[in-house]
């Protein structure tokens, strides 16, 4: 299973697998990530589970769609080029070693 690493505002990391098809959000929320609050259950309408990606690592993922984009621009933290809502990545083979920063607050 592939492994994600989160990375907090003050640069704690914790590394977590998480099942192929499974969100990045349900892994974080199932494993005790602080900083993934996930209030909408994954249907991108909160964005409480906003995240940075590693800009190396973008390409990897699938392009915003037109509902996770909307709700990026009302996230509480600032949103940023590699901003990206965890809810709607969904894990994958390619995305063993993802490397995601939670912002120092969601709500």
């Amino acid at each position: 299973m592939p492994n994600v690493i989160f990375v907090n505002s003050k640069g704690s990391r914790k590394s977590v697998t998480i099942e192929t098809g499974t969100s990045v959000m349900a892994g974080a929320v199932e494993n005790g990530v602080d900083g993934i609050v996930g209030e909408c259950g994954g249907n991108a309408i909160c964005g409480t589970c906003h995240v940075y990606v590693n800009p190396d690592q973008l390409s990897l993922l699938e392009p915003i769609a037109d509902d996770e984009g909307a709700t990026l621009e009302i996230v509480a933290a600032e949103r940023r080029s590699n901003s990206r809502l965890s809810c709607q990545i969904a894990m994958k083979p390619e995305l063993d070693g993802l490397i995601v920063e939670t912002p120092e607050y969601q709500i």
